[in-house]
């Protein structure tokens, strides 16, 4: 059992994006990868406010590029900065992380 869930995780997750925005998409999904990085330095510092202001981004911008997981994971984000919830922040960049690393766009 516990292989099927290995393998599950490593599956792609295909999202469909609208091709009139297919020149934004690899500079949105770039911009999340920085994002990673800016909330992983910040968690570390205590900054909690400047991953409460990502997460909200993230969860204005993910459904209007057709990316409903990040709104779903911003909103996870800002709520787990309010709460100043370092260990909750850790598993929703991870979570972010893992499915940046999975996800496949098809423009249709």
């Amino acid at each position: 059992m516990k292989q099927e869930g290995a393998l599950k995780q490593e599956e792609k997750i295909i999202v469909h994006v609208d091709p009139d925005i297919a020149d934004l998409v690899p500079g949105f999904l770039e911009n999340r990868h920085k994002d990673i990085k800016t909330m992983g330095e910040a968690v570390t510092q205590g900054d909690f406010e400047a991953i409460r202001v990502l997460g909200h981004s993230m969860k204005g911008a993910g459904g209007s590029y057709g990316f409903d997981a990040i709104t779903d994971m911003g909103k996870a984000l800002e709520q787990a900065a309010m709460a100043k919830d370092s260990d909750g922040i850790k598993k929703s960049v991870q979570e972010l992380s893992a499915y940046l690393d999975r996800v496949e766009v098809v423009y249709k």
